[in-house]
């Protein structure tokens, strides 16, 4: 099978798992092409100018593919002028309350309003969370397919070992609002550790501090499922983040780490000093986080359920 890929980037959260499906359906025999496509790097303009670009792209572009798969809304306004016959589309959050969120009311709402259309430009709708799953359901009585996304252990077979730092705490993720960063730092002065921010290292580097770090806090005002988890916990490394999105879909609140309330700094703080002060709890939390990854989430799990859909899904092309 011939298959385009659409997305904004193809590292990081949406980018990095579209990137890790197209090379295991490469691995199946499939021809997948990953579509670049520029964008103006100004916030408010990188949406935007990524899907006039991809737009223009897919016009003149005369390949034929057996399917193309969109990976976030903007790129399902690309996917339209593909020539494909099938048209599937990810997504791994509440696309308009991620940009109220990010942007303004104003323009969470324009979003809103465009969501319905590019889930009328899909045949398959998929998304790697069953809270979104269940929000579209609730809000536009639309049926989203759910395929969690799964991690790749291979990878990890290059990451060192890394004599453990008893105190450091690690943030992995962009320097952004929504992620939550500045929680982090308001209450950075007040914990008996040392943080490590994560914003911009090649893969590699980023887990080589996550294994040698004694906590991951993911404090995000909004989220998907961040695949961040999934990594700590392989690297039997605790984690305590924020109840939102789908994030409790990932953990055992008191078994793989903790999860606390968005904005909490006096409830952050207090699960830190607890794993800070309890050695043993949290040497447990990271065993037991590994065995839920393994058990649940690896590409073992995870792959060929979502290759049997692809396929299923194309041979009716």
């Amino acid at each position: 099978m011939k298959i385009l890929f659409v997305s904004p980037r193809y590292e990081g959260g949406i980018g990095g798992h579209a990137f890790r499906v197209a090379e295991k359906m490469r691995d199946q025999g499939h021809n997948v092409k990953l579509m670049q496509i520029p964008h103006i790097p100004i916030k408010k303009l990188k949406n935007p100018s990524f899907t006039i670009f991809g737009i223009l792209k897919s016009i003149t572009d005369k390949e034929k593919y057996d399917a193309v798969h969109a990976w976030n809304i903007p790129s399902a306004f690309v996917m339209k002028y593909v020539n494909s016959p099938k048209k599937i589309l990810s997504v791994h959050g509440a696309y308009s309350e991620q940009v109220e969120t990010i942007h303004s009311k104003t323009l969470g709402s324009l979003a809103s309003k465009v969501e319905p259309n590019a889930f009328n430009l899909s045949d398959k709708l998929t998304t790697d969370s069953k809270a979104v799953q269940k929000y579209y359901k609730d809000k536009a009585n639309v049926n989203f397919i759910y395929l969690p996304a799964p991690l790749d252990i291979e990878k990890f077979r290059d990451i060192n070992e890394i004599e453990k730092k008893k105190d450091q705490i690690v943030y992995i993720g962009r320097d952004s609002y929504e992620k939550g960063i500045d929680i982090l730092k308001d209450i950075e002065s007040r914990i008996n550790g040392n943080v490590v921010y994560c914003t911009n290292f090649s893969w590699k580097k980023t887990m080589n501090i996550l294994k040698s770090s004694s906590i991951v806090v993911v404090p995000s005002r909004m989220e998907s499922i961040p695949q961040v988890i999934k990594e700590a916990f392989y690297l039997k490394v605790p984690v305590i983040a924020t109840n939102v999105g789908g994030i409790p879909e990932e953990m055992k609140d008191g078994e793989t780490g903790f999860l606390v309330e968005k904005g909490n700094h006096r409830e952050l703080t207090s699960k830190l000093s607890i794993l800070f002060n309890d050695d043993e709890k949290a040497r447990q939390m990271g065993i037991n986080g590994k065995r839920f990854v393994v058990e649940n989430f690896s590409w073992d799990k995870i792959a060929k359920d979502f290759v049997i859909m692809a396929k299923k899904y194309l041979k009716k092309a």
